[in-house]
């Protein structure tokens, strides 16, 4: 969508007359945008006084075309300014320009190739790199708009901060960020003339193909060749993506009801349950890169965005170009609202429970397990109800199949889209049913030999030798992470301490950090301990689980208890420790939270109780068949 679209002279003009910002105000709003609070309405009259230095020039035609708040097809994101034209070769380029107001920046971490820390909406934040910021805005627009490569149109990135301080540009220029400046140069404050010299190198006259941008906003959205290769390269012959047993079955079954819609144009939805560990995960993403390879229009979803970060990480090996190409495929909910009905071919929803009906900030959004079937002719849910988490979360078997009877698309949930084998745990279904007989989760009757499983089970009277196991298994090969639940304050978060966690012993640890997205396999996060937002959705070789003081056993009832009261204050998203929130859902979120802990290992589980009944009463389970022996 472009929301300001016009001539080079029409735009010198309202900037002249002082209009730019108004008529952009006015468009945002016609448009349905969250834009235009004060502080952006600021930015639009200073910015474009600076841009319009740069155009205001002999040597660029006046009917060059001018576009300010281009939304990117698939996003909600915006770029703030572009240049379209051909140069003096009659090449057709488009300039994307990143702008900003800053004054000054500095490196946050060596380890951190993406953010720098600045000034920025009334406080210190660490944010993207501008270049890195136009790059990804270039490749999203390369890899989706079928016109760039059919019409040889050139995306040139570049990002301008016409406020920026001289002295503090080698922050910038830090050679950590040499991948993103040396692909979308940036100019400072007193580079005007490279900057004006950097446009006219590609935009000096109208394009013969008339305005680019209009071409591109109203060609065909859809995965190129280039994006399609780039991503069956990367899922081809990783191990960590490959399919077994009725893994292979449900994908077969997706691919058939895909062509079902592509051949009808009838709305369908697919329900695939299953409990941790059964590869649901890894269906989504060998599902999505059939897609793309069928030059599809398909995304792979999650609310929470640990996975999405995580695989891609996987798919890539690191490589940040490539996590650049294919990041637009990996998305949350966020913004779906705002899609028109089967915009999607298809979109697939990992860990569909967690869905929520409404996201703050995304201002029309209403549900989004409405908001994803809409989208989409072809809408796959992997869902787990027992993986639910918080009071928000919404996703089950009821409400996709009411949304489904509203918005008339024909569920489709046979028998073989229920995955039962186990992937992690050792690939023991046992195991599962065992910890949902320790939590007294279920009624029946489990007979298990944990000795029989072959997965290491244990219960730590020491945290600290907890964490001293922990670290010899993860120093084999970084596998290995320590996770708890919601009743520890984020302390280091909100500058209270140095320290999140304190245990019995001396023990102390941080929550995992801010801004770290793949503290699943960084290699510098093992002494973190992540929450369950963070590593729902993901495994390791092995986890050690701290159990806090939410959680207890009554020797007297022989039962296990909750306590929502021991919610830590800090927790906002799980509303467990509201009033509302009755003892009987606090109960049940609390006993999925830590199910969900302890089903994260694929060779073992490691254990630290703070109540030491229940301590105790765990570890009746380590050497008899059945606790109620």
């Amino acid at each position: 969508m472009i929301v300001y679209n016009s001539t080079k002279a029409q735009f010198v003009s309202d900037v002249i007359n002082n209009e730019i910002a108004d008529k952009i105000l006015e468009l945002t709003r016609k448009y349905g945008l969250c834009a235009g609070q004060d502080r952006e309405y600021i930015s639009w009259q200073n910015s474009m006084q600076f841009m319009r230095n740069i155009v205001d020039s002999k040597d660029i035609d006046d009917d060059v075309r001018i576009a300010i708040e281009y939304q990117i097809p698939l996003t909600s994101k915006r770029v703030d300014f572009i240049i379209s034209g051909s140069d003096t070769d009659n090449n057709n380029n488009v300039v994307i320009v990143e702008l900003k107001q800053w004054s000054t920046a500095e490196v946050v971490d060596d380890d951190m190739q993406y953010c720098v820390r600045t000034y920025v909406a009334n406080a210190e934040r660490i944010v993207s790199h501008p270049s890195y910021q136009a790059y990804a805005y270039s490749r999203f627009i390369y890899n989706y708009a079928q016109t760039v490569t059919d019409e040889n149109i050139n995306i040139v990135p570049c990002a301008y901060l016409h406020n920026f301080a001289p002295e503090s540009r080698s922050v910038l220029a830090n050679p950590i960020y040499k991948e993103w400046y040396t692909s979308a140069p940036f100019f400072i404050k007193n580079e005007v003339r490279e900057f004006s010299d950097f446009v006219k190198k590609y935009v000096t006259k109208k394009s013969s193909k008339g305005d680019l941008l209009y071409l591109i906003d109203n060609g065909r959205i859809r995965p190129t060749k280039a994006l399609q290769d780039s991503l069956v390269s990367m899922v081809k012959g990783n191990k960590e993506f490959m399919l077994l047993d009725e893994q292979a079955v449900v994908y077969d079954m997706c691919l058939k009801t895909m062509q079902q819609c592509k051949k009808d144009g009838k709305k369908r939805t697919i329900v695939i349950q299953g409990g941790p560990g059964t590869g649901k995960s890894v269906l989504a993403i060998n599902l999505l890169m059939e897609f793309i390879n069928k030059a599809l229009n398909a995304s792979y979803i999650t609310k929470n965005s640990a996975p999405r970060n995580v695989f891609l990480s996987l798919l890539s090996n690191s490589d940040a170009k490539k996590q650049v190409d294919i990041k637009a495929l990996f998305r949350s909910p966020f913004g779906l609202s705002a899609c028109k009905s089967n915009f999607y071919d298809c979109l697939i929803i990992d860990e569909a429970h967690r869905l929520v009906a409404k996201m703050y900030g995304d201002w029309n959004g209403e549900n989004q397990v409405k908001e994803c079937i809409n989208a989409s002719l072809l809408t796959i849910f992997m869902l787990d109800e027992d993986q639910a988490i918080t009071t928000n979360d919404i996703g089950s078997v009821a409400e996709v199949k009411k949304w489904c009877e509203a918005l008339g698309s024909k569920l489709v949930m046979p028998a073989e889209a229920k995955l039962v084998s186990q992937f992690r745990c050792n690939g023991s279904d046992a195991y599962i049913q065992f910890i949902d007989k320790l939590l007294q989760r279920t009624e029946e009757n489990v007979d298990v030999e944990l000795s029989e499983l072959n997965f290491d089970f244990q219960v730590f009277d020491n945290p600290n030798e907890l964490r001293d196991e922990l670290r010899k298994r993860n120093q084999v090969n970084n596998k290995a992470r320590m996770v708890a639940g919601y009743c520890y304050d984020w302390n280091v978060k909100n500058n209270r301490d140095e320290y999140d966690i304190y245990l019995e012993d001396g023990f102390k640890a941080k929550w995992n950090l801010a801004g770290d997205n793949i503290w699943a396999v960084n290699p510098n996060s093992f002494e973190e301990v992540g929450c369950i937002h963070t590593s729902q959705g993901l495994e390791f070789d092995y986890v050690g689980v701290f159990i806090g003081k939410d959680l207890t056993y009554n020797p007297e009832t022989h039962k296990v208890e909750t306590h929502k009261e021991m919610i830590s204050k800090d927790d906002k998203s799980s509303g467990i420790r509201n009033r509302t929130t009755s003892p009987e859902l606090a109960h049940r979120l609390l006993l999925n939270t830590y199910k969900t802990l302890l089903t994260r290992g694929q060779k073992g589980c490691y254990v630290y109780c703070e109540d030491k009944n229940l301590r105790d009463y765990f570890k009746t389970f380590l050497n008899t068949k059945n606790a109620d022996e």
